[in-house]
């Protein structure tokens, strides 16, 4: 079958793919700084419930640090503004992505169909 197919719709057979993976190479990134995001947010809520002269540990490397709470709040509160800017730009390509694909499968599709119609 894939003979029949013209190198045209071949090629955008293949970048429809392309674009499939990239989609998906997105929505793991994402996934991952999302989980990163409620946890930091999560840290965030437990620290406020601490006394702030308590001794509060922060994870530096291979080393566990202590620091001071409104330090560990500080750098926590930054890491969140840090991964929401990251999601909102893969949001972005995943957008315009989709767009493109949605657009390109829709091409491929006319194509195919107009081809079969021509043969019958």
């Amino acid at each position: 079958m894939s003979s029949a197919l013209s190198p045209k719709i071949q090629n955008q057979i293949a970048m429809l793919q392309q674009m499939q993976q990239q989609m998906q190479t997105i929505g793991a990134q994402k996934a991952q700084y999302e989980m990163a995001v409620r946890e930091a947010k999560r840290a965030t809520e437990e620290l406020n419930d601490v006394p702030d002269d308590a001794p509060v540990f922060m994870s530096v490397g291979t080393v566990m640090m202590e620091k001071k709470k409104e330090d560990v709040l500080k750098n926590l509160t930054e890491k969140i503004e840090t991964l929401e800017l990251r999601i909102k730009s893969l949001e972005k390509q995943e957008g315009m992505l989709s767009g493109k694909f949605e657009q390109l499968q829709a091409q491929i599709k006319q194509a195919l169909e107009g081809k079969t119609q021509s043969a019958s």
